[in-house]
């Protein structure tokens, strides 16, 4: 029977083959998930003999992951903000760059406000704002698997956030937000070959998809955010890695007084990454619960 360092070699020596990134990293954690360990054990328990069940389970990870399954949906899990988000396959995969996007949003929230994250996903945008924020916190969806999700990290954190089946802030009340917050699909339909497998395979194309374009849910988000938008309230979006200068001219072009305050903020690797921006808000309605 394998020890627990001899399956580590031969999960390392597996996804070398494979060419998947980070081989090590990833053998440790796909054994810790067949544990039910933490990484430390690994180590303290390194000649201690991998049982038969632990075994089977750790193959099937290891297959699962050299054929283009990401990690996170192997394990259903990922790190957002110091916490441990579920996903699945309804669901992006929360990345450290979006962090960027929730400290721009906690910067210009003060406790009260009503905020909507638009395009929830696995709810880790709305959740981070409702635990670090004392704001009243809104999140909506177009996909109701990602909404069950979305609404279970937030139990099993213990947010408070409402939840709605929606697309964007469509059915929102005129002047009740004081901000709107979406890490929106901005991939053009056109790029879709040029993803990673693993991405295009795997992940939810409604959430990554935009259309031809990559421009088109900005322009939407851009439009209702100057209806739903309290005089003085935000738009943060984050951007893609080309969607900088079209997300300003539609921002230039749609704000009839222009706009007063706007700020691009960059990720660590100095890429544009979010975009923050007052809008004059103008006049239609529907609802958001009180």
């Amino acid at each position: 029977m394998l020890s627990i360092q001899a399956a580590l070699q031969q999960g390392t020596a597996l996804l070398e083959k494979a060419a998947i990134g980070a081989p090590r990293l990833t053998a440790e954690v796909l054994l810790c998930h067949a544990l039910h360990r933490e990484r430390v054990y690994l180590y303290a328990h390194a000649t201690d003999p991998l049982t038969e069940v632990a075994w089977i389970h750790y193959g099937r990870y290891l297959h699962e992951r050299m054929q283009g399954k990401p990690t996170q949906y192997i394990t259903g899990r990922q790190e957002f903000f110091g916490r441990e988000f579920r996903v699945s396959p309804d669901v992006l995969i929360p990345r450290p760059e979006t962090e960027h996007l929730v400290e721009a949003a906690m910067a210009r929230l003060s406790p009260g406000d009503r905020m909507l994250d638009a395009g929830t996903g696995s709810g880790a945008i709305a959740v981070t704002l409702a635990l670090e924020t004392g704001a009243r916190v809104f999140a909506c969806d177009l996909s109701l698997p990602a909404l069950e999700i979305a609404a279970a990290n937030g139990a099993r954190l213990g947010a408070r956030v409402g939840w709605l089946a929606c697309d964007l802030a469509s059915p929102i009340a005129d002047h009740s937000l004081d901000m709107l917050v979406s890490n929106p699909p901005y991939v053009s339909s056109v790029d879709e070959p040029t993803l990673q497998h693993e991405v295009r395979a795997w992940e939810p194309h409604l959430a990554l998809f935009a259309g031809p374009t990559g421009a088109e849910v900005y322009l939407r988000l851009i439009e209702q955010a100057r209806r739903v938008l309290k005089p003085g309230g935000w738009l943060l979006l984050e951007l893609g890695y080309n969607s900088l200068e079209p997300v300003r001219s539609m921002l230039s072009m749609l704000s009839m007084l222009g706009v007063p305050d706007m700020e691009v903020i960059p990720d660590l690797a100095g890429f544009p990454r979010v975009l923050a921006a007052k809008l004059t808000p103008c006049h239609h309605a529907h609802l958001l619960p009180r």
